[in-house]
C-alpha cells in the first residue's frame, strides 16, 4: 500500500535528515515507529503527506508517486489520510460535534451526513456524551479522543498519530491506544510515532527503529529497544 523506496533527505545545511529508507505498509498493518528525537520519524512522515521532497528516493502511495500528484490531486490524496497530533488541535471556540463537523464540511458532506456520522463517531470513541462540550471542558485524554474522531470521520485509509500520548497521563495514553487499536481492526493502517515504551510493548505490533535518518530495526512483532 505504502512504498518507501531508497528515500533521503538532505538540507541545505548538510544534515541528513533521511538516508536511504525502503520500507513497505501493507493495507491494515499497525506500525509503531520509533527513535530518538532527529532520527528521522517526522521527516518520514512528511515525505509521506507530500509536505517534503525527498533529495533521492520515491514515495508511492498504492500506484501513485505522491511527489509527481498535481496540487488537485495531492488535496484528494491528502483526505485518504487521517492525522492526530501530540497537541490536539482543537478548535477552542467550537464544541465536540463542531470540531468534527468542521472536518467533514472541509470534505464535501452534507449536513444530512455529519448529523448521522458525527454522534456515530464519537460513540466509537466513548464520547456519545460530550458531544456539546467545548475543549476547556474536556480532560487532557478526552481531547485526544475527539481529535482521533477528527481524523477518523472521513473514513481514511490511514492515521498518522504523531505522539498522540506525549501529554497524556498512563491511564489516558492506555485508552487513546485501545482506540487506535480497535479503529485498526476495522481495516484502518495505522502508523504511530511515540517515545514511550510502554505504549509500544502493550500493542506488540510491528515496531520500526529510525536512528540517524536509518531504518536499524524491523520487528514483526517488536518491543521498544532504545
Amino acid at each position: 500500500m505504502i512504498y518507501f523506496e531508497g528515500v533521503s533527505k538532505i538540507y541545505p545545511n548538510e544534515t541528513i535528515a533521511l538516508d536511504g529508507v525502503s520500507l513497505t505498509i501493507s493495507q491494515g498493518e499497525f506500525i509503531s515507529l520509533v527513535g530518538h528525537s532527529g532520527a528521522g520519524k517526522t521527516t518520514l512522515l512528511k515525505m509521506l503527506l507530500a509536505e517534503e521532497r525527498p533529495t533521492d528516493g520515491k514515495v508511492f502511495f498504492e500506484s501513485a508517486n505522491v511527489h509527481k500528484l498535481k496540487n488537485g490531486d495531492i488535496t484528494k490524496f491528502r483526505r485518504r489520510i487521517g492525522t492526530v497530533f501530540q497537541d490536539f488541535r482543537l478548535l477552542p471556540g467550537k464544541t465536540t460535534y463542531e470540531n468534527i463537523a468542521f472536518a467533514m464540511e472541509a470534505a464535501g458532506k452534507t449536513d444530512e451526513e455529519i448529523a448521522a456520522d458525527v454522534p456515530h463517531v464519537l460513540e466509537l470513541v466513548d464520547l456519545g456524551d460530550k458531544l456539546f462540550n467545548f475543549p476547556h471542558q474536556l480532560s487532557g485524554g478526552e481531547k485526544q479522543r475527539v481529535a482521533i474522531a477528527r481524523a477518523i470521520i472521513n473514513q481514511p485509509d490511514v492515521i498518522i498519530a504523531d505522539e498522540p500520548t506525549g501529554n497524556l497521563d498512563p491511564v489516558n495514553a492506555h485508552d487513546v491506544v485501545h482506540i487506535l487499536k480497535k479503529i485498526n481492526d476495522l481495516g484502518t493502517t495505522i502508523i504511530l510515532t511515540t517515545h514511550n515504551k510502554g505504549v509500544i510493548d502493550s500493542i506488540g505490533k510491528r515496531v520500526i527503529t529510525l536512528e540517524r535518518g536509518k531504518v536499524v530495526r524491523d520487528d514483526k512483532e517488536g518491543k521498544y529497544a532504545l
